[in-house]
């Protein structure tokens, strides 16, 4: 088994309570449905209008494009060198603590810290397992893509709630690709 050379996946988060909610949320505000597109292996998405001739959407190893309702933010990886299509520049809120180095380090100093005195890491495993599941649910996505259907995701139980022990799954075992009498052929087998 190893990981496709590329792909692209489409997850939707309907709306929902926020669990956690954040500094300027009002009380029971609800988080509205968010789609999340993730493209890897050199497929990229569609640049939104007005996106600057030339410029690379990749900024240090990958790249984000928020859609919001007032401006589009884009970032490199990891929220590097953020900008707004706009023009204008961003200006966020300073509210919580910045890592100057990285989350990984970050992580280390926290696990070193004693209990009484550590200060989160920012990339605690309140965030990180839901944002591990999302990733995984993905690759879930890409795996299970010849049932031909969208998945749909119980967080709560762990586990889709539109397969059966019955559906089948079909896996490429070979594929190959000839041509004969200038027509394309194709080959596939599947496990």
């Amino acid at each position: 088994d190893c990981a496709p050379v590329s792909q692209s996946v489409k997850m939707t988060f309907p709306a929902r309570d926020a669990k956690r909610p954040w500094k300027g949320m009002k009380k029971n505000e609800q988080l509205k449905q968010v789609d999340v597109y993730w493209y890897d292996g050199g497929i990229k998405p569609m640049l939104p209008e007005g996106w600057p001739d030339g410029k690379n959407p990749n900024d240090s190893g990958g790249g984000v494009i928020f859609h919001g309702t007032k401006d589009k933010l884009i970032c490199g990886c990891y929220g590097v060198n953020p900008w707004l299509l706009s023009g204008r520049v961003p200006e966020a809120p300073k509210f919580r603590r910045r890592v100057e180095e990285s989350h990984e380090m970050d992580w280390v100093r926290a696990v070193k810290e004693s209990p009484e005195n550590r200060v989160e890491a920012s990339s605690n495993f309140n965030y990180s397992g839901p944002l591990n599941e999302m990733v995984v649910m993905g690759n879930l996505g890409v795996r299970l893509q010849s049932l031909n259907r969208e998945l749909l995701w119980d967080g709560e139980a762990m586990k889709i709630t539109n397969i059966s022990d019955s559906d089948e799954v079909s896996i490429v075992k070979s594929d190959t690709f000839t041509i004969h009498n200038g027509h394309p052929s194709f080959d596939t087998q599947h496990d």
